[in-house]
Protein backbone atom coordinates (compact mmCIF):
# COMPACT_ATOMS: atom_id res chain seq x y z
CA UNK A 1 0.00 0.00 0.00
CA UNK A 2 1.50 3.54 -1.26
CA UNK A 3 1.01 6.12 1.88
CA UNK A 4 0.22 9.51 0.50
CA UNK A 5 3.29 12.17 0.51
CA UNK A 6 2.00 15.04 2.54
CA UNK A 7 3.45 18.29 3.35
CA UNK A 8 4.12 20.29 6.72
CA UNK A 9 0.33 20.77 6.68
CA UNK A 10 -0.79 17.90 5.55
CA UNK A 11 -1.65 18.91 2.04
CA UNK A 12 -1.15 15.89 -0.49
CA UNK A 13 2.20 16.39 -2.74
CA UNK A 14 2.05 15.11 -6.58
CA UNK A 15 4.94 14.22 -8.85
CA UNK A 16 5.95 17.76 -11.11
CA UNK A 17 4.44 19.83 -7.63
CA UNK A 18 6.10 23.33 -6.77
CA UNK A 19 7.05 23.63 -2.73
CA UNK A 20 8.39 26.33 -0.56
CA UNK A 21 10.97 25.43 2.16
CA UNK A 22 9.48 26.38 5.96
CA UNK A 23 13.13 26.71 7.39
CA UNK A 24 16.35 27.59 6.03
CA UNK A 25 18.57 24.05 5.07
CA UNK A 26 22.35 23.47 4.76
CA UNK A 27 22.64 21.01 2.19
CA UNK A 28 25.80 18.42 3.92
CA UNK A 29 28.59 18.43 1.60
CA UNK A 30 28.45 21.92 0.19
CA UNK A 31 28.80 25.57 1.28
CA UNK A 32 25.04 26.12 -0.20
CA UNK A 33 21.93 26.90 2.34
CA UNK A 34 18.81 26.82 0.63
CA UNK A 35 16.73 29.67 2.38
CA UNK A 36 13.36 29.46 3.63
CA UNK A 37 10.58 30.84 1.32
CA UNK A 38 12.73 29.26 -1.58
CA UNK A 39 10.59 28.17 -4.75
CA UNK A 40 11.77 24.57 -5.99
CA UNK A 41 10.07 23.49 -8.66
CA UNK A 42 8.98 20.14 -10.35
CA UNK A 43 9.53 17.89 -6.84
CA UNK A 44 10.14 13.54 -7.83
CA UNK A 45 8.21 11.68 -5.45
CA UNK A 46 10.13 8.60 -3.86
CA UNK A 47 9.27 5.09 -2.04
CA UNK A 48 9.45 6.78 0.75
CA UNK A 49 6.48 9.28 1.84
CA UNK A 50 8.42 11.37 4.21
CA UNK A 51 11.12 12.03 1.31
CA UNK A 52 10.93 13.87 -1.47
CA UNK A 53 13.75 14.86 -4.57
CA UNK A 54 14.29 18.36 -6.15
CA UNK A 55 16.81 20.28 -8.00
CA UNK A 56 17.49 23.79 -6.17
CA UNK A 57 20.27 26.34 -7.31
CA UNK A 58 23.65 25.13 -6.66
CA UNK A 59 22.41 21.22 -5.60
CA UNK A 60 21.09 18.88 -7.72
CA UNK A 61 19.61 15.69 -6.91
CA UNK A 62 18.31 17.01 -3.15
CA UNK A 63 16.36 14.63 -1.22
CA UNK A 64 14.43 16.75 1.36
CA UNK A 65 12.22 15.73 4.10
CA UNK A 66 8.79 16.57 3.80
CA UNK A 67 8.58 18.65 7.19
CA UNK A 68 10.18 20.88 5.90
CA UNK A 69 8.71 21.86 2.82
CA UNK A 70 4.75 23.72 1.94
CA UNK A 71 3.19 23.35 -1.47
CA UNK A 72 3.11 26.17 -3.48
Amino acid sequence: MHTETKDTYGNVLAQGDTVLLTKDLKVKGTSVTLKKGMKIKNIHLTDTPTQIEANAPGAKGLVLLTEFVKKG
